[in-house]
């Protein structure tokens, strides 16, 4: 039998993507192009666009939003000499729960996510491109803004591009805040100045996107990719990871560690291995359950210590592996108060647009206070497991099926939870009527 990878060895792996973060001044230009920045982009101007697809394609570039989707593939879909624009739209309004890789990624090296998009708009020929940042992330715009700015000066943006004849503008826009917007049509919807709310497909994006064009959308980490594999290789990539899900990925480790923080593994680490390099859980506690990619995916048990964290390996124990932003709870965590502030959260950021999302939530969250106030029934359990029947692939967009994730997974591993609150084995989390608004 293999023997598992000591906390040493797994942190002695080479950073790739985070390998500029600790750097003095990571942010600037000239300290990026001191630790091979742009140098990528010189390579893929040397190909042609269709060479550069097939090469994120020969990868295994999965995306690292959410879905996993094959890049190159998303990439290929984009119909050519159809003379209309063509647009690249990098998806940077992070907002699941515990999900923050983006933010630190942008914030200590956003060229790296400059210089992915100028090669990503090349391949695809697109003249064009938004990164769309959330609201909040100030410091995050600033930072990108400043990087951008720098690269139209240095003249990696703007017209004939290093004497390429290529041509990019590249914006970045600040959104509203809203966690809707996290999902691809909303953002293309709010991007054009209307409400985000997302649209009924088909038509993809692929061809009716950003202004009805041909549009691709990636998250900041499948862009800041590119460049490295550009450099790399498709064969050097696929050295890190898996078969199915190669490569590296930024984990974000939540909740009662040691150390939370962002953690840059190989595709296919365990959770096991991932608390060791956190430093091992908190004093005192023990690990209960946790989420493998944020709140939308299905929670797990201590049972699953050892299932490969990927695409595949989630998918294998009936999860998903998300966002990778892997949230740690304990025996002192309570898995129905954690599905009541989930459940708070869908409710609060549905768009309204479609009824099961907007009602499912509205009476999920009402359901699950009142058994937090002792003053559930049994019947309870099933109105809640119907309710998630009536939003799961009934919803407009993926909002309503990730509201059902944690709602139908602590009900399959924790109904004994549930029960004592109903059945008055445990103290109310909350007084009688604390929360009538809620319901």
């Amino acid at each position: 039998m293999t023997q598992e990878p000591s906390r040493e060895a797994l942190a002695k792996l080479a950073p790739v993507l985070t390998k500029r973060w600790l750097s003095p001044d990571a942010w600037k230009l000239d300290t990026y192009e001191r630790l091979d920045g742009y140098s990528a982009l010189r390579k893929a101007f040397k190909a042609h666009p269709d060479d550069l697809i097939q090469l994120i394609k020969d990868s295994g570039l999965r995306g690292r939003g959410g879905a996993g989707f094959p890049t190159g593939m998303k990439w290929g879909f984009i119909p050519q000499n159809d003379g209309k624009p063509h647009y690249l739209v990098v998806n940077a309004d992070e907002g699941e729960p515990g999900t923050c890789q983006d933010l630190p990624l942008m914030m200590y090296d956003p060229h790296s996510l400059v210089e992915g998009v100028i090669i990503a708009s090349y391949a695809i020929r697109a003249n064009f491109a938004v990164i769309y940042i959330r609201g909040e992330a100030i410091h995050a715009a600033r930072r990108l803004k400043q990087a951008v700015a720098s690269a139209y000066e240095k003249g990696y943006l703007g017209q004939n591009i290093l004497k390429s004849g290529y041509d990019l503008d590249l914006v970045v826009h600040s959104g509203a805040g809203a966690y809707i917007c996290g999902e691809e049509t909303a953002l293309l919807d709010s991007l054009e100045g209307y409400r985000g709310q997302p649209r009924l497909r088909p038509p993809f994006p692929a061809t009716h996107g950003l202004y009805a064009s041909p549009t691709v959308v990636n998250n900041v980490e499948t862009i800041a990719t590119v460049p490295y594999i550009v450099l790399g290789g498709a064969s050097w990539f696929r050295t890190m990871g898996t078969e199915k899900s190669p490569g590296p990925k930024i984990f974000s480790v939540s909740g009662r560690v040691k150390q939370p923080g962002q953690y840059e593994c190989a595709l296919g680490i365990t959770l096991r291995q991932l608390i060791e390099l956190c430093g091992g859980m908190l004093d005192g506690h023990n690990l209960r359950f946790w989420t493998p990619g944020g709140s939308s995916t299905p929670l797990l048990t201590d049972e699953h210590l050892d299932a490969p964290l990927d695409f595949e390996g989630m998918m294998g124990v009936g999860t998903m592996l998300g966002t990778a932003a892997v949230q740690i709870f304990s025996d002192q965590d309570c898995p129905v108060y954690a599905t009541y502030r989930w459940i708070e959260f869908y409710h609060h950021e549905s768009c309204g647009k479609c009824t099961p999302c907007r009602e499912g939530n509205y009476w999920m969250k009402g359901i699950l206070a009142r058994i937090l106030s002792g003053e559930g029934k049994k019947e309870d359990l099933e109105t809640l497991l119907d309710a998630c029947d009536n939003l799961l692939g009934r919803s407009f967009c993926a909002l309503g099926d990730g509201a059902t994730s944690p709602v139908t997974s602590s009900i399959k591993f924790f109904e004994q939870d549930y029960l004592d609150y109903i059945e008055g084995r445990k103290e109310p989390m909350f007084a009688k009527g604390e929360l009538a608004g809620a319901h």
